[in-house]
């Protein structure tokens, strides 16, 4: 049965542009990390990216989808890094693989505890004393209303998101200094959401009587209506963060 196809026309798994990603890269990889831990890594394509910059460096990218994990084996195969780089199908939840020198959570802090403070803990554990960790984590640019709440994510509330002082310093709270703070713009944001949906909607204008296509609309167009109402109020910030030593 025709299904759509599920984000060829995505690089990275959030609104992170080429050029950004080549900056972070260029960042982290000043830090010459030997290990890379990637929480939360779908394909790791921002892994990938740090172990190509970084020849002695291995990674160990975690997800729970299976999908996911095979496209960045994939990747991984085709660039040369089978040897360096490896995705484990398994939680992150009290994960054993670290610390490592760069721990890479973009977009996927829940997959180390329910609240912020917990994650950013489970990260401070996770990373070496001289390392370096890449968060990246959603706030709100202004709090939103309830009626913008209404059509967000199902039960989306206010608490959802910090704004971005408080995200920052939860961060230092946790045992980090930022070394670097910088967030997704509007266009990074609009690059991500169109080509998460493209395809999709492309398969829904060839497939009108399809069996699956009521289905499908209806999450592609619950999908849409979300982001079009977190457009400019949602942000993400990319906080590269530096693990304070102990005395």
């Amino acid at each position: 049965m025709t299904t759509p196809p599920r984000h060829t026309r995505l690089t990275f798994h959030g609104p992170l542009s080429g050029a950004r990603a080549d900056q972070l890269v260029t960042r982290l990889a000043g830090n010459t990390p030997t290990t890379v831990l990637d929480i939360g890594c779908g394909w790791g394509e921002l892994m990938l990216r740090v172990l190509t910059a970084t020849p002695e460096a291995t990674g160990t990218g975690i997800d729970i989808n299976a999908e996911d994990l095979a496209r960045g084996r994939q990747a991984a195969e085709a660039r040369g890094l089978t040897a360096r780089a490896r995705f484990l199908e398994e939680s992150a939840t009290g994960t054993p693989h670290g610390p490592a020198d760069l721990v890479l959570c973009v977009g996927a802090s829940q997959a180390l505890g329910s609240q912020l403070p917990q994650a950013l803990g489970e990260l401070r554990r996770l990373v070496s004393d001289h390392g370096r960790v890449l968060l990246g984590e959603g706030f709100w640019h202004r709090t939103p209303t309830e009626a913008e709440l209404s059509r967000m994510w199902p039960d989306a509330k206010a608490t959802d998101h910090p704004d971005l002082a408080t995200l920052v310093g939860l961060a230092v709270d946790a045992g980090f200094r930022p070394e670097w703070t910088e967030t997704a713009s509007l266009d990074e944001w609009e690059e991500f959401e169109s080509a998460y949906l493209a395809d999709t909607e492309v398969w829904l204008a060839r497939h009108p009587g399809h069996p699956l296509t009521a289905e499908t609309r209806e999450r592609a167009d619950r999908h849409r209506a979300a982001w079009l109402t977190y457009r400019g109020v949602l942000g993400l910030a990319y906080l590269t963060l530096v693990p304070v030593v102990a005395r």
